[in-house]
C-alpha cells in the first residue's frame, strides 16, 4: 500500500492533488503573462474584486514576509516538513478528512513549488468591500483554506469519547 492509499484510492487522489496543482500554477502562469503585458497595472478591477499581481515572500496571506536570505530558507524548510506531515496524515486517514488533507497537500504543493522556482508567491486575488481589502491570495490558498475549514468542521462535529 503506498502513502496515497491502496491501488484504487491512489489514482483518485493523485488525480485530486495534480488538478490542483495545475489549476493553480495554470493561473498563475496566466496572472503573470497578464501583469507581463499590462506592464504591472491592474489586470482586472470591479466593486468587489481586483486581480494583480504580488509576490508573497511570506506565509499565508503575506505575514513573515522579509528579505533576509537564511530566514527565507528556514521557513521554506519549515514548509517541507510540514507538507511531510501533511502527506503522513493523508496515509493515517480516510473519509471526507482525507479529502480535505489531500486539498491542503495540493494547494500546499502549489505554493512551495512557487517558493523554490520563484522565491516569492504569485498572489493575485484581492476581494473587497470598499476602502476594506481582504489578504490577497492565489488558487492554491482557496484549496487550503477549504481544506482547513472541512478539518474544523470535522473536529467540531466529531463525538469525543472520554
Amino acid at each position: 500500500m503506498s502513502i496515497l492509499g491502496n491501488s484504487k484510492t491512489l489514482y483518485i487522489n493523485l488525480i485530486i492533488i495534480f488538478s490542483i496543482f495545475i489549476l493553480d500554477r495554470l493561473t498563475k502562469l496566466y496572472v503573470i503573462y497578464l501583469d507581463k503585458i499590462n506592464t504591472g497595472s491592474e489586470i482586472f478591477s470591479s466593486k468587489f474584486l481586483n486581480i494583480y499581481l504580488i509576490w508573497n515572500e511570506g506565509i499565508a496571506f503575506g505575514l513573515f514576509s522579509f528579505d533576509e536570505n537564511n530566514l527565507y530558507n528556514f521557513l521554506t524548510l519549515i514548509i517541507l516538513i510540514i507538507i511531510f506531515v501533511i502527506l503522513y496524515m493523508i496515509y493515517k486517514n480516510s473519509g471526507f478528512k482525507k479529502y480535505s488533507l489531500l486539498f491542503i497537500f495540493g494547494g500546499a504543493l502549489g505554493n512551495v513549488f512557487d517558493r523554490i522556482i520563484y522565491r516569492a508567491v504569485p498572489d493575485f486575488i484581492d476581494f473587497h468591500i470598499g476602502n476594506f481589502h481582504w489578504f490577497i491570495f492565489n488558487v492554491a490558498d482557496i484549496f487550503i483554506t477549504v481544506g482547513v475549514i472541512f478539518m474544523i468542521f470535522l473536529e467540531l462535529t466529531a463525538k469525543k469519547q472520554l
